[in-house]
Formats: C-alpha cells, structure tokens, sequence
C-alpha cells in the first residue's frame, strides 16, 4: 500500500488543522458539535453487526469496536483534562497508552453498547459545562505532553477534530466494504 493510500485510510478527514482563532460564533459550533458527535458514531456504528464491529477499519488498524471503547476513554480523559484546566494554573494533562488500553479485555468483552451510553452521557455533560464558560475561561491552558500547552479554545477544537476522525474511519470502512444497507 502507497504511503498516500495509508494516510487516507487512518486521516479520511486529513490531519487537524487548527483555526488561527476561534470567535464566540466558532465556539458555539464547537460545542453544539460535541452534543452530537456520540450520536453521530452511534448512528455509524448501532447498525453493524458483531462480526462487522470486530473489522478493522484498515490493515493493521483498530477494530470498529476498538474505535468506540478508544472515543470513550479520550474523551473521559479530555473532560477531566477541561475540568483540571479550569481548576488549576496550567496543569499537565495524564496521557494514557492508547495501543496497550486497545489490547485490554473489556475493549474485547463488554459490549459496544457500553462505550456508547457512556458517550451519550459524557458528551451532554460536556456541552452543558462548555455552554457555561465565558471567553475568559477558553483562553486558560493545559498543557499536554504531546501537543504542548494550548488554550481550551484549541483543546475543543482537537477534540472535536478527533471525534469526528474515528467516526469518519467506521463510515469510511463501511462505505468500502458496501456495508451501507445494514446487511450481516
């Protein structure tokens, strides 16, 4: 496979392109789009079945159900990340290895329903406290160990960015695979 051909396969939306800077009109697309970013995978993802959630959406990529159970640990560590961003002067954001929390027995048993109700909480939890911040807040920083410090404008826009990227992998899959009519 072409080295253009596997970065189309694992950024089907490109990769995160910051805005220079974010208006109030920006941030309130922002958070209207973490409200529905959960129902949007569940949409993506509740018409596959068992076998279909257990493909990868690429050779050598996570499986459908990876995908899920990754969204839900991401954005459980992004919400506290917020939360610690406007409780503390600047923190340093926990990172977690990814690949190794993939490999782990409940991404493996518990079924995707799980990771689904989670999001479907955690994101109107979101939004209702993102919905409460003033400009002021949105400029406080986190800093993470691997994307630097950034303001929580630019922490929104990356997890918006990042949840939209893993879905746009499961429709991605499906639309290659001819899964689009919920057929086993």
């Amino acid at each position: 496979m072409e080295d253009s051909e596997l970065e189309a396969l694992r950024f089907p939306l490109g990769r995160f392109q910051p805005a220079a800077r974010l208006g109030e009109a920006d941030r309130l697309r922002l958070i209207e789009a973490v409200a529905d970013l959960a129902g949007t995978l569940r949409a993506a993802v509740e018409p596959l079945s068992a076998s279909r959630l257990l493909t990868p959406y690429r050779t050598g990529g996570w499986t459908v159900v990876q995908i899920v159970h990754h969204l839900a640990d991401a954005d459980l560590n992004a919400y506290i990340r917020f939360k610690r961003a406007l409780t503390e002067p600047a923190p340093l954001a926990a990172t977690f290895r990814e690949n190794a929390f993939a490999e782990l027995g409940d991404y493996r048993d518990t079924r995707v329903a799980a990771p689904l109700a989670l999001l479907d909480a955690l994101h109107r939890r979101f939004a209702l406290l993102l919905r409460g911040l003033s400009p002021e807040q949105f400029a406080r920083t986190v800093t993470s160990p691997t994307h630097g410090a950034m303001t929580l404008d630019q922490a929104i826009e990356r997890f918006v960015w990042h949840g939209r990227h893993h879905t746009a992998q499961i429709v991605a899959l499906k639309a290659r695979m001819g899964w689009q009519d919920g057929s086993p």
